[in-house]
């Protein structure tokens, strides 16, 4: 009975043995199989990496400032009586903006003017006797001083009067309306911003071991927005003459055109301010950056062989060192050589190795110069 037992137990052994080894098997061919297995590839757009020659830049936050801006306030008090604009128009110089109340100035003008005409009647009669020696000199000059009196006492009325007319000092856009017809102004209250757009300024820091590449005439080029927005250029037409002790920067002014007045005062935009010198770099569309914390790379199309030493076309990730933009193309000034292909989308979708299909009919935009599509 122990000898069946064992022989028994002998077999299911063996058999289990058996059955683990099959299904080990099984599964390392399994692994193999899914081991030799690739993704479907990725379909992409390259280029072909090439050598350009760019102007040397330094790169800043700057500040649009206007060239002439206030805030157009009452210089004496009283109530509006009239207003003669709309916000956000543009007005010439020595418009109307707004009429306050002057109906006692007129009143008062009124009153001086008539004293006016009778001191001067008084002094054309005084003038005629004192030629004749009919009145003394002390009586003469006193109707000539009481002449001069009359006459001042109208022109400061009509001072005041001029004062309460409030006008456009400069040619510019005008802002939000900040008083209401009938309100009472004080001396001082605002009524509306005034700027004028066209040119604008730019004003932008830079290192104080830079500042000697900032002199008067230098081209500043202006970028509003992403990457691809409009450009401005100009050019600098003021360098401070210190240096901020806070920052150890150097303030710089750059005049820039601005038709249509895209810019406005306040708004933060990426200025390069041109040094005079060139360097070769290699030009790619901003959409075949890949941008990381721990460094932006590129994806270059290469030939890759899997596990089972078969050959594909994939990708391999390459850190790179970025410089200048330029429209919708950014400069790589380290990390790739002329000559390699480098996708230029669907870079997100990417992991290093994985294998691609190239597909250039629709390609991302390239343009240096690019314009909006309803410039």
């Amino acid at each position: 009975m122990a000898k069946r037992m064992i022989l028994m137990l002998t077999v299911i052994a063996v058999f289990v043995s058996v059955l683990g080894f099959v299904k080990f098997k099984q599964f390392q061919a399994m692994a193999q199989q899914f081991a030799a297995m690739q993704p479907p590839p990725d379909a992409v757009t390259t280029i072909v990496a090439a050598r350009e020659t760019w102007p040397v830049t330094m790169a800043a936050i700057g500040t649009v400032a206007a060239v002439q801006g206030v805030t157009v306030s009452a210089d004496l008090p009283g109530v509006v009586d009239r207003i003669a604009f709309e916000s956000g128009r543009t007005v010439e110089a020595g418009d109307i903006l707004v009429q306050l109340d002057t109906r006692q100035e007129q009143a008062q003008l009124a009153a001086a003017e008539a004293q006016l005409e009778l001191a001067r009647l008084n002094y054309e009669r005084m003038k005629g006797l004192v030629e004749q020696d009919a009145v003394s000199r002390a009586e003469f000059d006193t109707a000539a001083a009481g002449d001069k009196q009359a006459e001042a006492r109208a022109r400061e009325i009509r001072a005041t009067i001029a004062r309460k007319t409030i006008r456009a000092p400069f040619t510019g856009v005008l802002g939000i309306r900040q008083a209401n017809l009938g309100q009472y102004l004080n001396a001082g209250d605002a009524i509306v911003p005034l700027q004028s757009l066209n040119p604008i300024y730019v004003n932008f820091g830079i290192p104080q071991q830079q500042a000697a590449a900032a002199r008067r005439g230098s081209i500043v080029r202006v970028l509003a927005g992403e990457p691809g927005g409009r450009e401005f250029t100009g050019r600098v037409s003021a360098v401070n003459s210190i240096v901020d002790e806070t920052t150890r920067n150097v303030q710089v002014q750059a005049t820039l055109e601005n038709p249509g007045g895209t810019l406005r005062p306040g708004m933060f935009v990426q200025a390069r301010l041109s040094q005079g010198a060139t360097e070769t770099v290699v030009a790619l569309p901003a959409s075949a950056i890949n941008y990381a914390p721990y460094g932006d790379s590129v994806f270059v199309v290469t030939d890759l062989k899997d596990p089972s030493g078969r050959t594909y076309r994939g990708v391999r990730q390459q850190v790179v060192k970025l410089g200048a933009a330029r429209g919708d193309q950014i400069a790589v000034v380290s990390g790739i050589n002329p000559g390699e292909e480098i996708v230029t989308s669907g870079v997100f979708k990417l992991r290093n190795g994985a294998p691609v299909r190239v597909n250039n009919k629709v390609q991302p935009a390239n343009n240096p110069a690019p314009k909006p599509e309803d410039s």
